[in-house]
């Protein structure tokens, strides 16, 4: 755990926000834990907040920054899948801006929201701290499979991917900059964050994300924002998918020999940790061979 996460929590900085298209601003992660990209997307009518940060207080700071920057223009608010640095600010947003979500996302929100609330409560203080005042909120518009949404001389769509890193996994793409921002979809410089936690949380599915990143590829964007790490272009896409598959494939070939799973995840975790030595998150490999065994498939 990085010494920034220890002493303050998770802390979005949005002065830190740069442009990366026009009328289109990320607030980066800077590589600190449990912090997400956050994207601020504008039309010439509303502007678009992508994602919250950890908390009504980063949340605060966000809204602060996105109604600066809207300059009247009216507000929307998404997130690309329901866990809490990325979601579990939505509350502050209530009466300033419109919550949209695809409908997986909406019952992951109220079903295994206050789990996962709990959950990251565990991880210490400092991030305990930043959840204080939690309050999960019902989405103001829930779509199906898509929704675009009209900025004004720019429209957003919104797409439901199906099951992968969770059941209500959403992709943002704004078409006229060529930007797709993913959510937890993709890491930049990290191992595939996998939230396997048998029994009470298996709702993702390595086999379906590959699957999406198969898809996502083909709609050829300019420039990736992942759900953490830096802003890419679309090789970032393939180097996931890559990755993706050849996890799979040391998982599922020791699987066909009968190894145990423990001597699986560590000979696994080792091939690949070798085979991307810079990349951060390795405790999610373990979690990503533990999906994988039980997706096998002799």
């Amino acid at each position: 755990m990085s010494s920034e996460l220890v002493s303050h929590g998770p802390v979005v900085d949005v002065s830190q926000a740069r442009e990366i298209a026009d009328d289109l601003v990320v607030i980066p992660d800077r590589g600190a834990g449990l912090v997400p990209n956050i994207g601020v997307i504008g039309g010439s009518d509303s502007v678009l907040v992508v994602d919250t940060g950890l908390g009504p207080g980063n949340a605060e700071n966000v809204l602060a920054f996105a109604t600066e920057y809207a300059a009247g223009r009216r507000l929307y608010l998404t997130t690309t899948h329901f866990h809490p640095e990325h979601a579990f600010g939505a509350q502050v947003f209530a009466g300033a801006a419109t919550y949209l979500v695809n409908s997986a996302q909406a019952a992951d929100l109220s079903g295994k929201g206050p789990g996962y609330l709990e959950m990251f409560r565990g991880l210490g203080e400092p991030v305990a701290r930043r959840l204080e005042g939690v309050e999960l909120v019902t989405p103001d518009v829930v779509y199906g499979d898509t929704h675009d949404l009209d900025l004004g001389s720019r429209v957003v769509r919104l797409s439901a991917t199906g099951r992968a890193h969770s059941r209500g996994d959403q992709v943002v793409s704004v078409p006229d900059a060529g930007v797709l921002f993913t959510g937890d979809l993709v890491e930049a410089g990290q191992f595939a964050i996998f939230p396997w936690f048998p029994p009470h949380d298996t709702d993702v599915s390595g086999l379906r994300w590959i699957e999406v990143l198969e898809r996502l590829i083909g709609t050829g964007p300019r420039l990736v924002v992942p759900g953490h790490g830096a802003v890419s272009g679309p090789d970032v896409l393939t180097d996931v998918r890559d990755y993706l598959e050849l996890l799979r494939d040391e998982t599922w070939a020791r699987c066909r020999s009968a190894v145990a799973e423990e001597t699986i995840a560590a000979e696994v975790e080792a091939l690949l940790v070798q085979r991307y030595p810079d990349w951060s998150g390795r405790e999610w490999v373990t979690k990503g061979v533990g999906c994988f065994c039980a997706e096998f498939t002799a």
